[in-house]
């Protein structure tokens, strides 16, 4: 994961025309802030007070615009908008406000690069307070925006819906392509993650349609909203059409693209691919994104990678060593990152169906049990498909009375998320009883 306290940091420092000598003054050393601007070293709140008191002592020169959005490819849109930098200050000394505002803004990014997703959430929640109370639209903006991605990551799903919300109405956004499609683009995710397929659909259709934009910034949030809406197209059996946007993704990978964003091409590609039973395809594309995607790259979307190659490989049936590596992998790497609970539980249910597939019915049982009891953490969709797991091993445990309500559950579920493909085949299961 790349450092956005630092790239931070050190944009303010150079639209200011400071030396990382002139910026750490008496307190702090040039190799210091150096080793701050490079992620080497975690500053305290007292560093980042000190720093933004002397950030905003020196009034930032006029000259050409300074991107926020930090370069790469960030999972959920980045923890900025990609909006110029915030001109704290109009001209003269910084106010009380001003000092708080960037103070909070560097305390939001820093909370963002050590995972503590809730503690980004709040500082970048009271910096765009600040912002709006100061008429600084533009930090507004950011900062709302790295909320709605902070709140995204805890999984407070509800509160990044209402953020966006707030972002997708606002005059600023409205007139400018490259936020509305950013804006759109995690809201997407945001509903896939709820369950709400339609809704992202329809996000994630908008966003498409924007383009791809001239800048790196932007093309990386039009592949991220093209994923989101092969996984949504996906989700509610439109498979043709998933399949016709996974090409689209496919065929812009170049020389040119990073590792790590090809590598989630390839990721998406292949998931389409063996929900279509093209199990050579899929594992070829699975197999391309496994060498490109780099734990040391970002650790949590290694770990969800790995949860996605689990779960397709087992809907498709194949048992073998290297379905168990990625669940133990995705295990693994969610312990490291700290997972949400719906994460955990997704991956427990990983664990459910590869022991319901092994015939190990009574520890598949178990899992879904656990899982039942606290369905509503999970997305619709998803607790449709644990019901619809737990009826087929109570099934085929001789439990046909327990397992046609699990069928009634899924079915319930599944036609609550849209996802009426899957509803087909609970209701297949039913007709069996």
């Amino acid at each position: 994961m790349g450092s956005s306290f630092g790239e931070r940091l050190k944009q303010e420092r150079l639209s200011r025309n400071l030396t990382q000598g002139e910026l750490g003054g008496e307190l702090y050393s040039a190799s210091y802030i150096s080793l701050l601007e490079n992620a080497h070293r975690e500053p305290t709140s007292e560093i980042i007070r000190q720093l933004a008191g002397k950030l905003l002592a020196v009034a930032p020169v006029t000259g050409p615009a300074v991107r926020t959005g930090a370069p790469g490819h960030w999972a959920d849109g980045g923890p900025d908008g990609g909006v110029s930098a915030e001109q704290t200050l109009a001209d003269g000394a910084a106010s009380a406000r001003d000092t708080d505002c960037l103070r909070l803004s560097l305390c939001a990014r820093q909370s963002w690069d050590t995972r503590d997703y809730s503690g980004a959430a709040s500082s970048a929640t009271e910096a765009a307070e600040l912002a709006r109370d100061g008429d600084n639209s533009v930090s507004w903006w950011n900062m709302m925006f790295l909320a709605a991605n902070a709140h995204m990551r805890a999984g407070n799903h509800d509160a990044a819906v209402a953020v966006l919300g707030t972002l997708l109405e606002d005059p600023m956004t409205v007139g400018c392509d490259a936020l509305s499609m950013r804006a759109d683009q995690v809201m997407a995710a945001a509903m896939l993650s709820q369950g709400s397929l339609a809704e992202a659909i329809e996000h994630a259709t908008r966003a498409v349609g924007v383009g791809s934009g001239d800048s790196p910034e932007e093309f990386n949030a039009y592949l991220l909203a093209l994923q989101t809406l092969v996984g949504a197209l996906t989700e509610v059996g439109r498979l043709d059409e998933a399949w016709n946007h996974s090409l689209a993704l496919a065929e812009s990978i170049t020389s040119a693209t990073p590792p790590q964003v090809a590598g989630e091409i390839h990721w998406v590609v292949g998931n389409v691919a063996f929900i279509r039973r093209d199990t050579r395809a899929g594992l070829e594309h699975h197999s391309k994104a496994a060498r490109l995607i780099s734990p040391t790259a970002d650790l949590s979307r290694w770990a969800q990678f790995n949860k996605a190659t689990a779960w397709v490989r087992l809907s498709a049936g194949i048992v073998e060593p290297a379905t168990l590596q990625a669940i133990e992998r995705s295990e693994l790497a969610h312990s490291v990152v700290g997972a949400t609970p719906a994460e955990v539980m997704e991956v427990s249910l990983l664990r459910a169906r590869w022991h319901y597939l092994n015939g190990e019915l009574d520890l598949a049982l178990e899992l879904l049990f656990a899982l039942e009891r606290d369905h509503e953490q999970l997305a619709p969709h998803i607790a449709g498909d644990t019901a619809l797991l737990l009826g087929d091993t109570l099934r085929d445990s001789g439990r046909s009375d327990e397992a046609r309500n699990a069928f009634l559950r899924a079915l319930e579920r599944f036609t609550q998320a849209g996802a009426l493909d899957r509803a087909e085949v609970a209701s297949g299961h039913l007709a069996t009883l």
